[in-house]
């Protein structure tokens, strides 16, 4: 499922943009850069309540938010970890 997953995100990774607080400076990124970034630990796993898990890299990511699934965690969603920051505190 994860690898089934991951493919669906880079399949859509064109209309991706790297956002900045500058509307100017957002460009298109390609796929590279994208698929490096997944592989980076700057991801979290968010649910309604509170950060449930940061710092991850994209696949660990996705286990955690299954896992947590699992549990019945209600609102979970996999962000950057700087998204994260600016939705509240832990």
């Amino acid at each position: 499922m994860l690898r089934f997953h991951l493919e669906r995100v880079l399949a859509g990774v064109m209309s991706v943009t790297s956002q900045s607080k500058n509307p100017t400076a957002n460009e298109k990124i390609g796929a590279d850069e994208f698929a490096d970034e997944l592989y980076l630990p700057i991801w979290s796993v968010i649910s309604f309540d509170r950060h449930e898990a940061v710092g991850l890299k994209y696949d660990v990511a996705f286990q955690k938010l299954e896992e947590l699934e699992a549990q019945g965690v209600a609102g979970l969603c996999v962000v950057t970890d700087d998204a994260a920051a600016r939705i509240g505190q832990n």
